[in-house]
């Protein structure tokens, strides 16, 4: 591991009960850095975010964050450390307003109410709307929102598009290589639409049940990508 690497996990192995599904996966992310986790439906990469997240147990490997072992640690120490995470199902606070859900997740580090309602300008005009008057949408902003408020050093996104209307996604698209560009914070997303992860990510991994099948470099990916489609088509 160099120094300039971040998030550095080996060999993880993860699951439920007793089923492997992700079977010795090894990634790192440099600081600032972006990963994208390709591949079909099932083949381990939200399994694994989990895992990276805290989430699910670490059954076998490693995980490290600045050079310190976090894959003991629950999610919340997680948090602390640096490591932000916007699952899939959004998982906000229904019951409390845009301000409250944000304010829930402040760490008091660099990011702000005042920041976060720059980014994202709709949120400012909800802040009191409860989580559960939002669109589907809005909840994602707001998702992604609470993440940053707790100040990560690598943020992690399951399917952050997902669902959502075409306005919406090109929105988002652009906040997150508005983010990539402007701060420092490394990231890690997973993503249906390849194209978009790798407009986000200029490394790529495509996961196979629960394995590595291919990584490399956006552009190197790019230049074989009849490949990549084949890999990540649905199968039926």
């Amino acid at each position: 591991m160099t120094t300039d690497t971040l998030l550095d996990a080996r060999d993880i192995v993860s699951g439920y009960g007793p089923t492997r599904i992700v079977d010795g996966i090894s990634l790192s992310v440099p600081n600032g850095g972006g990963l994208a986790l390709l591949g079909r439906n099932g083949a381990g990469k939200t399994t694994l975010m989990c895992t990276l997240a805290g989430r699910l147990p670490l059954k076998e490997g490693s995980i490290r964050l600045s050079g310190s072992e976090v894959g003991t640690l629950s999610p919340s120490q997680r948090c602390r450390r640096g490591i932000g995470f916007v699952p899939q199902e959004r998982q906000i606070f229904a019951t409390l307003t845009v301000e409250e859900n944000l304010r829930v997740a402040d760490l008091r580090g660099d990011w702000t109410l005042e920041r976060i309602y720059e980014l994202f300008p709709r949120l400012a005009e909800r802040r009191q709307n409860g989580g559960a008057q939002l669109s589907g949408g809005e909840q994602q902003m707001l998702a992604i929102a609470r993440a940053l408020m707790s100040d990560p050093v690598c943020l992690l996104l399951d399917e952050p598009f997902e669902g959502l209307a075409p306005v919406i996604v090109e929105m988002l698209l652009d906040v997150l290589i508005r983010l990539r560009r402007e701060s420092s914070m490394a990231m890690i997303i997973v993503e249906q639409h390849a194209r978009m992860a790798l407009d986000v990510a200029e490394q790529a991994i495509v996961v196979e049940r629960g394995r590595i099948r291919r990584s490399g470099h956006r552009d190197e990916l790019l230049l074989r990508w009849n490949e990549i489609e084949d890999m990540l088509a649905v199968t039926h």
